[in-house]
């Protein structure tokens, strides 16, 4: 069992104005929750006890949302709101915060290296802050990675999905070593790859765990054209070592819903309200007569 997760949360969000103008991405709503905290969720289910945060400016809100709010908790006891306490379950979650800033915008490889004091010695997650695996962040992904890592003895372990091969180019792609089930060695990575260049149509999917070398690795990587130090580059310094790079393949009933961009956010919006156990059948009801509206006025 892996103890430590490292959440970078320091992205601009630039593709979700004016939303984010004054928000985290990260703390978007999705149905009745923001973002990030599907993904505190998650890593706490599968077992990790202590999570850093990579903030950046305006980035506060976050750390706002995980702390206790004594006020907020006495208000609701006197005014007899048990329902909305309840709301509030998740700040007994049983982990210890930290956070630390990534001074400048130097891309995901400088975001994690901004952990190497946090990690140590020990094998660490790192889970995208805008990726939700699983709807409701019902996933095991983590776990499974985390005995792979153990069994294969590797250096980094990577979570991929499926994607429509005329889509490579939003994602950074595995290049796997042979056919392989659901878990299989990577030789090689390719970041936004177009359609005929790309090894394969399995998408790194924001989810990893890496042995504390990865440092190493991307301390070796040199900046892209827009001054970035790109993390895959760095796995890929793994590849070429000969490490054990390996991939697990997410299944499908654990899909990645990335809040990275407006049809995303939308699209995991709208399945998550669908699938609230309160509110979900009115919404589906209203959503159903929306659409007839729309239908018959097209």
């Amino acid at each position: 069992m892996i103890h430590s997760a490292v959440v970078p949360v320091a992205g601009y969000g630039t593709r979700l104005l004016p939303a984010t103008k004054s928000q985290p991405k990260e703390m978007l709503p999705v149905a009745r929750k923001p973002v990030v905290q599907y993904v505190v969720e998650e890593l706490v289910s599968n077992g990790v006890e202590q999570i850093l945060f990579i903030t950046g400016r305006s980035k506060t809100s976050i750390e706002n949302h995980f702390d206790d709010d004594p006020e907020l908790f006495r208000t609701l006891t006197e005014t007899d709101k048990q329902d909305l306490l309840k709301e509030l379950d998740f700040e007994a979650l049983k982990a210890n915060f930290f956070y630390t800033r990534q001074r400048q915008q130097k891309g995901l490889g400088d975001a994690i290296l901004c952990a190497e004091n946090f990690a140590g010695e020990k094998p660490f997650v790192v889970a995208l802050g805008d990726s939700i695996i699983g709807l409701n962040a019902r996933s095991r992904s983590l776990s499974r990675m985390a005995e792979v890592f153990e069994d294969r003895r590797a250096s980094c372990v990577i979570a991929v999905e499926e994607v429509p091969p005329g889509e490579t180019s939003h994602y950074g792609i595995v290049q796997p070593a042979d056919g392989g089930d659901g878990v299989f060695r990577v030789i090689n990575l390719v970041e936004k790859p177009s359609p005929k260049e790309a090894p394969s149509n399995l998408a790194i999917a924001g989810r990893y765990v890496f042995s504390p070398v990865i440092f190493d690795m991307i301390r070796r990587v040199k900046p892209d054209h827009r001054g970035e130090i790109q993390l895959t580059n760095a796995i890929q310094f793994l590849c070429e070592e000969g490490r054990r790079v390996v991939a697990v393949k997410l299944p499908r009933d654990e899909k990645r819903y990335d809040i990275g961009n407006f049809p995303s956010y939308f699209e995991s919006f709208v399945e998550f309200a669908l699938a609230d156990p309160v509110y979900g059948p009115e919404f589906r009801r209203v959503l159903e007569r929306l659409l007839g509206r729309a239908a018959a006025t097209s």
